[in-house]
């Protein structure tokens, strides 16, 4: 069943008056999204029903989105289609906050995907970084949704002597970061930011472009004296921002 939204019943044909027939296309798209018609991360009329709707070629409709993506008011994933682009959701790198927190205060609705949530005995470099020796670290990966559409891979490494019962946890419920902060206060944080590639399973979980690439913030908790987490959270590079004062 093809659930893309149904063209207008009144079709838009050329009138030169107007500008050039793809101009005419990002106006309309334009008024769409500025009178709610089309929301914030929902898929857009196809090529083919645009191109009929305004008896143009494909390639002109082609124009028109390709510039309006460029411009970041859509968002075009290959193979699946042409979104309303979310705007740039930002998080603080200066006070630890539950995403589930921050996405509420925007008055946006927050859900969960966990893909990995175990004990495994994992690399030489991330046990090294627990600074004690480590037989095996509870690892989780979580998918965050903020009003349905993916925007961060939370990938985390948890120190088992400060939260044995972490594996217990449902976190399609609450996030590690309430739970840990409940359980252990953080005494001492490190982080850092950067621009990286993303593999193929991380491009996938967050619905992004290929080619595009991530921030990624790397951080690492210390609790009563000790490593608590460490973690890496992957957000699109087009739809996210970080953002702090001092």
């Amino acid at each position: 069943m093809d659930d893309q939204p149904k063209p207008a019943k009144a079709a838009v044909r050329r009138s030169s008056p107007q500008g050039p027939p793809y101009a005419q296309v990002k106006d309309y798209v334009l008024k769409q999204i500025q009178s709610g018609a089309w929301l914030e991360g929902e898929m857009i009329q196809s090529e083919s029903q645009l191109a009929e709707q305004f008896g143009l070629s494909r390639m002109t409709i082609n124009r028109a989105l390709r510039e309006l993506t460029a411009d970041q008011i859509l968002h075009r994933v290959p193979g699946t289609g042409t979104f309303v682009a979310l705007r740039k959701y930002e998080s603080t790198v200066v006070k630890i906050r539950s995403l589930a927190h921050e996405i509420a205060d925007r008055g946006h609705t927050h859900r969960a995907s966990v893909f990995l949530h175990k004990k495994e005995r994992t690399t030489d470099a991330i046990r090294a970084l627990f600074e004690r020796k480590h037989g095996e670290l509870f690892h989780s990966i979580i998918v965050h949704y903020e009003n349905g559409a993916p925007i961060q891979v939370e990938d985390r490494y948890v120190n088992p002597v400060l939260f044995p019962e972490y594996l217990a946890q449902d976190f399609t419920q609450l996030t590690p970061n309430e739970y840990l902060t409940r359980v252990a206060p953080i005494e001492r944080v490190e982080f850092r930011i950067e621009a990286l590639m993303p593999d193929g399973e991380t491009v996938i979980r967050l619905a992004m472009t290929p080619g595009e690439p991530c921030l990624v913030l790397n951080r690492r908790t210390w609790s009563f004296g000790q490593v608590a987490a460490v973690t890496a959270l992957w957000h699109p590079g087009s739809r996210y921002r970080f953002s702090g004062s001092f």
